[in-house]
């Protein structure tokens, strides 16, 4: 189902704050060079991470907790005075939602323990950051697979979506944790042709039960003009090939996430310097997802600069009394006129 052809960001009005979030999307995208420079080059750092609550989603219509059809169950404002931390565009969390890793653009890990209180995010606990580590056990951000943008984890093993390069990293979690060492996961060649900086920005892997389980599940953040169809692999498991995903109204790729029941999810962000900022999250039926395959379906939510959102580029699905809950992570692009946002959601 396509999405609203007039969205509401395009034209909402603006504090001086937000302009400014606005730019500093479009300034800092590759700014901070340094930005690294307290982390270790191999160990991993205990870091606290101060946490400000977000009770509403919509702060001009803060009784409202219903948005499309999904729920908003709290959210945080993350923060932390490590130059480190910061860029997270991979999440994901346990199958109870206790544990938390994220990836960031620079080539790092976040692991931490998540709080909650009455039901909502409180805070997150035991958090360390870490270089992800190469074949050699050499960080990747000294290398050319340092724009790591997508992150799941499945039966142990870690996935790692690698922009530019347009490859997949594979890591034995289970066993080794963030001291995990890559291996390259071979990927088609049409990946390879990928546009430079919009590349493999979503990644899965397809859960039990499903005809095409076991395998990895890659799309690109944009792979032609505007509103062309986004090209998608389907990578190992019974039947390996290509698809596509329709794109409407400009918005762009930037996570994946499965339902149990096979669906998919995307998250997808709209951004144009000085107009808006905008989110949705589509649902695509998981009997659509095959070889040749155009896949669209309808959007469970859209937002813009009048709820709480930013750059929201990472997506986890877990389970919470047998109902999923969805969370996102937004990536500030280590600039100081972004925020590093974690939302929880509901799906009924």
């Amino acid at each position: 189902m396509r999405g609203s052809p007039r969205l509401r960001h395009r034209g909402a009005p603006m504090s001086l704050s937000r302009r400014g979030v606005l730019a500093g999307l479009a300034s800092t995208a590759f700014a901070v060079p340094g930005a690294l420079a307290q982390a270790s080059e191999t160990s991993r750092n205990p870091v606290a991470i101060a946490a400000r609550p977000i009770t509403a989603f919509e702060p001009r219509n803060p009784e409202k907790s219903r948005f499309g059809k999904l729920t908003f169950r709290g959210g945080l404002v993350l923060s932390a005075s490590d130059s480190a931390f910061g860029g997270f565009s991979g999440l994901w969390r346990s199958a109870q939602g206790d544990d938390l890793v994220a990836v960031s653009d620079k080539g790092m890990w976040l692991t931490a323990k998540v709080g909650s209180r009455n039901g909502r995010l409180a805070g997150l606990a035991e958090a360390e950051l870490a270089p992800i580590l190469g074949s050699s056990g050499r960080p990747l951000r000294r290398s050319r697979y340092y724009d790591t943008e997508s992150l799941c984890i499945a039966d142990g093993v870690a996935y790692l979506g690698v922009e530019r390069t347009h490859d997949v990293l594979r890591f034995d979690w289970a066993r080794d944790g963030v001291l995990a060492r890559a291996r390259i996961v071979p990927v088609p060649r049409e990946a390879k042709r990928l546009p430079s900086n919009k590349g493999l920005e979503a990644i899965g892997v397809v859960p039990r039960g499903q005809p095409l389980a076991g395998a990895i599940v890659a799309i690109a953040e944009r792979s032609g003009a505007e509103d062309e169809p986004t090209a998608g692999f389907i990578i190992g498991g019974p039947q390996p090939g290509l698809f596509r995903v329709a794109r409407h109204d400009g918005f762009d790729i930037t996570d994946l996430a499965f339902l149990p029941d096979g669906d998919l999810l995307l998250l997808e962000r709209w951004y144009r310097p000085f107009r808006g900022v905008g989110m949705r999250i589509r649902r695509v039926a998981g009997e659509r997802l095959k070889p040749g395959a155009l896949l669209d379906g309808p959007y469970l939510i859209e937002a813009d600069l009048g709820q709480e959102i930013d750059n929201m580029e990472g997506l986890s699905v877990h389970l919470e009394r047998g109902r999923p809950v969805l969370t996102l992570i937004s990536d500030d692009n280590f600039s100081f006129l972004q925020r590093t946002l974690l939302l929880e959601f509901g799906l009924e």
